[in-house]
């Protein structure tokens, strides 16, 4: 059973990293936190077999996949979907740390920014992306599908998304599902089902000028790094303040 996380307005928090207030004591403007890391699920599961739902149902159906068409897990219709594309705006940066998807039916991800897929092939034609054989959801399952292996196998990360993908201000970005294997909706054992995971972190306000100017200087965009160009700020404006006339 796959556990699901709705989302309103894009992709929102389910884990929020406190810069000014580390206890979590609510203030106001805590619902926009500078940087926060966030997790979204899909499962091609809804209340009918053809329909997409943004909450999980009480007893969910398969939602039928076509073979070798990408599915846009945000908004492609198909099983747990939000309302609207993920995006980022003009104070907002964006990095994808890890995808993975369920090993069966030859599923894979891919991420596109705008209408550009992250992975392709060396020719520069497209490919399905990451195969979950590579970066299974869950990580163990088995390459049927089972969550108890039952053909021996027992499925373990062979894929680490580095480096990560940079989603900049203003852009859009998706993430396709692909199976080389149609899947079958319904209910029962003979139902496919398959799921897909990302996470991110967002930078939001000065943070997200923070990531552009890590950027610029060719330093990894990570909540560490972040935190050190602020820790270097604060302390060059400590030693101008401690300089007569601010070093003049």
């Amino acid at each position: 059973m796959f556990w699901t996380f709705v989302f309103p307005q894009g992709l929102s928090s389910i884990k929020k990293k406190y810069i000014n207030n580390p206890k979590g004591n609510k203030k106001n403007g805590d619902e926009k936190m500078a940087m926060r890391s966030q997790v979204y699920e899909w499962t091609n599961l809804a209340p009918t077999t053809t329909g997409s739902n943004i909450r999980q149902s009480s007893n969910p159906l398969s939602v039928s996949i076509d073979a070798n068409k990408a599915l846009d897990i945000f908004i492609g219709g198909k099983g747990t979907n939000i309302t609207q594309p993920a995006s980022t705006t003009a104070t907002q940066f964006v990095v994808i740390e890890d995808i993975a998807t369920s090993p069966q039916a030859g599923g894979a991800l891919n991420v596109r920014i705008n209408t550009t897929d992250y992975f392709q092939n060396p020719d520069v034609t497209q490919q399905a992306g990451v195969p979950g054989l590579a970066s299974p959801y869950p990580r163990g399952t088995a390459s049927d599908g089972a969550l108890i292996p039952t053909a021996g196998d027992n499925v373990l990360p062979s894929f680490s998304l580095t480096p990560e993908v940079y989603v900049l201000p203003g852009q859009t970005w998706s993430v396709l599902y692909t199976c080389t294997a149609a899947i079958v909706g319904g209910a029962g054992a003979t139902a496919g089902n398959v799921a897909a995971f990302v996470k991110y972190t967002l930078y939001d306000g000065p943070d997200s000028l923070i990531a552009n100017k890590l950027l610029e200087m060719g330093i990894t965009v990570n909540p560490s790094n972040v935190d050190w160009y602020k820790r270097s700020l604060l302390e060059q404006q400590s030693r101008a303040m401690a300089t007569p006339n601010g070093g003049a």
